[in-house]
């Protein structure tokens, strides 16, 4: 009988203790602290879940090695393609995150009936006939897909064994539990030791998994912080329940870049790829009307146009109220001050309300210009023209300052039809030919003169 032996875990950030005290010393998180029993197998025990495929590792020259070979798997999904970087690496671990309900099993279902290789869905959250009601929402026809209602990793092993897949997908690494630990599924314990298996697993055998974690009210990974840099890749899906719109980023991956954005749109049968986000962020109206403006902005390599709208009232109570949804709130905050000292507009009494459409965040300071004309915009009462668009981010000194791949914010615009695009007059632009007017302008009193 092995021996068991009981520790102390932190169960926001993971840091183990060798007896109870209130506070974590890592975290300085009170009343986080809680006692785990941990059985420590004897090695005459254990038993690789790939011990019929292990090899003993030898140094190699780093010339020598040879990557020709890895080459990634098409998930045939546009969207999950850009943001892991071109698809998924061989032997790779990706960890998806996000709120409940968001979509995070139906978008990794609807991967696994869009693939043509052999996809094990391991399920420890809803029984096979639940997977396969929505299966049949999103594609029936599909044959290479096996699903398993199991959360004991020796099990699941066992299958992997006799199925032999190509891809191994985790919903979720919190109901997964070993006989090795003997606490309970979604302990910190339990947690480290069945990703470290699903580690052991990938890397031995150049098989992908995906796994799916659940998040706290934080908005963090449920678990360990040790657990997101454990896996190679840390996918998030984000959105609002109330919108149609999801979104996926990558927190972090080592194979690509953290830059790329995702877009989908939620509907009766799965998730809908948006090739053009930029049409989906713009409302579509008859008429003008004030406070409106359009930013040309960048996620990763992806140019978005997308709308901002603004209000500006009179103070009804003492304190005027400043909010911004999908925006920062502190950078409102100075684009009002520079408004108030560079241009002489008096918004100090007044309620500013500002809006990104299409429930996302951004944090590109391109958009700053857009936002002062939607300011100034429904300030005066004034509708800006709905072909004119803005790429420029703005100083404290009032100035207009460049922004970073402007030329491909104007192929954009020009693209979406509009007529004109304002930027700062310090960006180096080198097109050409193109049927969009280019507006240089160097001072925030230049745009006061357009939009009054």
């Amino acid at each position: 009988m092995a021996k068991v032996k009981t520790t102390f875990f932190c169960q926001n950030c993971g840091s183990q203790y060798a007896k109870w005290q209130g506070q974590c010393n890592a975290c300085k998180e009170w009343n986080t602290i809680v006692e785990e029993v941990i059985q420590t197998p004897e090695k005459s025990d254990w038993k690789s879940p790939t011990a019929a495929v292990k090899k003993a590792a030898v140094p190699l020259r780093i010339k020598d090695i040879d990557v020709s070979n890895e080459a990634r798997l098409d998930t045939f999904d546009g969207e999950f393609n850009r943001v892991l970087g071109g698809g998924i690496v061989p032997g790779s671990l990706t960890l998806l995150g996000g709120e409940p309900g968001i979509g995070k099993s139906t978008l990794l279902l609807q991967i696994s009936l869009k693939l043509p290789y052999k996809t094990l869905y391991v399920s420890g959250e809803e029984s096979q006939k639940q997977i396969k009601m929505r299966a049949e929402r999103i594609n029936p026809t599909n044959n290479n897909c096996y699903i398993l209602t199991e959360t004991k990793t020796q099990n699941i092993f066992k299958q992997i064994e006799t199925l032999e897949p190509d891809i191994v997908i985790i919903d979720s690494i919190q109901t997964l539990h070993s006989d090795y630990i003997e606490s309970s599924s979604g302990s910190i314990s339990q947690i480290k030791e069945c990703t470290t298996e699903l580690i052991k697993f990938a890397k031995e055998t150049a098989t992908p998994v995906l796994l799916i974690g659940h998040i706290t009210k934080d908005g963090n990974i449920a678990g360990p912080k040790i657990l997101e840099h454990m896996v190679d890749t840390v996918l998030q899906f984000e959105g609002d329940r109330n919108h149609v719109f999801r979104i996926l980023r990558a927190h972090k991956n080592r194979f690509g870049s953290t830059n790329e954005l995702g877009i989908y749109e939620m509907q009766g049968s799965g998730l809908r790829e948006v090739s053009n986000p930029s049409e989906i962020l713009i409302s579509k109206k008859d008429e003008e009307l004030s406070g409106n403006a359009i930013a040309a902005t960048l996620e990763g390599m992806r140019p978005l146009m997308i709308e901002v709208q603004a209000l500006v009232s009179t103070a009804v109570y003492g304190t005027p109220q400043r909010s911004a949804t999908g925006f920062n709130a502190k950078r409102l905050n100075m684009l009002l001050a520079v408004l108030e000292k560079r241009a002489g507009f008096r918004l100090g009494a007044k309620d500013v309300f500002l809006n990104i459409t299409g429930g996302i965040n951004v944090d590109d300071p391109a958009i700053d210009l857009a936002v002062v004309a939607s300011i100034l915009s429904s300030n005066e009462d004034v509708a800006l023209p709905k072909d004119v668009c803005f790429a420029a981010e703005v100083g404290l000194s009032g100035e207009i300052r460049p922004v970073q791949r402007v030329e491909q914010r104007i192929l954009e615009a020009e693209k979406l039809g509009f007529s004109t695009i304002f930027v700062s007059k310090y960006n180096k632009i080198s097109l050409k030919k193109t049927a969009i007017k280019i507006q240089l302008i160097s001072k925030i009193e230049d745009l006061v003169g357009f939009v009054i």
